[in-house]
C-alpha cells in the first residue's frame, strides 16, 4: 500500500496520461495498474492527493484505474478560496447538473464512454466505477450501459438544493432499476450519519427508487479524520468524504474497514 502524505501537493508521478475524446470532448485521463477496469471520478475540489491514494489502493487491489480529470487543479492541496472558486464554477456549469433534481449531468454521457472504452481494453465481466460528492451519482447513471457492473456512490451530493433529489431522470432510474432486477446486481452507498450533502433523505429515495439492489453504508461523524486539506476545514464542517479527506489510515478504523468492503465489492463483481 502507497504511503505518500496526503498533506502535501501530489506529482501523480506514478500515472500516466492520455486525453479521451467523445463527441469532441476531449479530457485527461490518468492510468495506472493491470486488470479489470475502475473508473475513480474525482470529488470537489479535484484529483486531491487524497483521492490519489483511493485510486492507487484500487490499482494495487489488482485493477487497471482510470481517474478522469473532471475539474480543479490536479494533484493540488489548494486553499480554502480556490476551493471555493472550483465549486462555484461547477454550480454554474453546463455539464454539472448541480441544482436541479430528475436529471442527470451532461459530463456522465463522456464518462459512460469512458467506461465502455476501459471495457474494450480490459476485457473482463465489466468495468467498476467510484464516484465521490460532485460525481457521486455518475456511477449509477453509468449503468445504463452494459459495461458497467460494480457502482460505487461514495457521498453524492446532488442535487445541492435538494436534499431528497436524484441526479438522475425518472427514465433512466427506471430502465437501471429493471437492469439490477435483471442481472441481480448490488449499488453500494456511502455517507457519514449527519452529513448534510449527502444526506438519509437521499440513501432513503435510493433505497426507495432500487429496493434490495442498495446497500447503502452509513457511518458515525465521530470515526472522521478531522485533519482535513485547508477548503474542507472551511467549506465542509461536517464529515463528508468517507473514503478520502475523512479517511484515517489506520488499522482497525471505521473509515479504513469501509474502504477495505469497497474494494472487496469491486474484487467480488470484477475479478471473479
Amino acid at each position: 500500500m502507497n504511503t505518500r502524505d496526503v498533506s502535501v501537493d501530489d506529482p501523480l508521478d506514478d500515472f500516466s496520461t492520455w486525453q479521451f475524446e467523445f463527441e469532441g470532448d476531449s479530457k485527461k485521463v490518468y492510468l495506472a495498474g493491470a486488470g479489470p477496469a475502475v473508473i475513480v471520478m474525482p470529488e470537489v475540489p479535484g484529483i486531491s492527493p487524497p483521492v490519489a491514494r483511493f485510486a492507487r489502493w484500487v490499482r494495487d487491489a489488482g485493477f487497471r484505474v482510470y481517474m478522469p480529470s473532471l475539474f480543479g487543479r490536479d494533484g493540488a492541496v489548494v486553499d480554502a478560496d480556490e476551493g471555493a472558486a472550483v465549486l462555484q464554477r461547477l454550480c454554474i456549469s453546463a455539464e454539472f447538473s448541480a441544482m436541479q433534481s430528475g436529471r442527470s449531468s451532461k459530463v456522465t454521457h463522456w464518462v459512460r464512454a469512458l467506461a465502455r472504452h476501459a471495457h474494450a481494453e480490459c476485457g473482463g465481466p465489466g468495468v467498476g466505477a467510484v464516484g465521490m460528492c460532485f460525481t457521486g451519482n455518475f456511477a449509477l447513471t453509468m449503468m445504463l450501459d452494459s459495461a458497467l457492473i460494480a457502482p460505487v456512490l461514495a457521498q453524492p451530493a446532488l442535487p445541492l438544493n435538494d436534499p431528497g433529489g436524484l441526479e438522475i431522470s425518472p427514465e433512466e432510474l427506471s430502465q437501471v432499476r429493471s437492469r439490477l432486477d435483471r442481472e441481480g446486481l448490488k449499488v453500494v452507498g456511502l455517507r457519514f450519519r449527519d452529513d448534510p450533502l449527502c444526506t438519509a433523505a437521499r440513501f432513503t429515495a435510493y433505497q426507495n427508487a432500487l429496493g434490495e439492489h442498495f446497500e447503502g453504508i452509513v457511518l458515525p461523524d465521530e470515526v472522521a479524520n478531522k485533519d482535513v486539506a485547508p477548503f474542507v476545514a472551511k467549506h465542509v464542517p461536517s464529515p463528508h468524504s468517507v473514503l478520502t479527506q475523512n479517511l484515517i489510515d489506520k488499522e482497525g478504523e471505521p473509515t479504513l474497514k469501509v474502504r477495505d468492503q469497497v474494494l472487496e465489492f469491486l474484487k467480488q463483481r470484477l475479478q471473479a
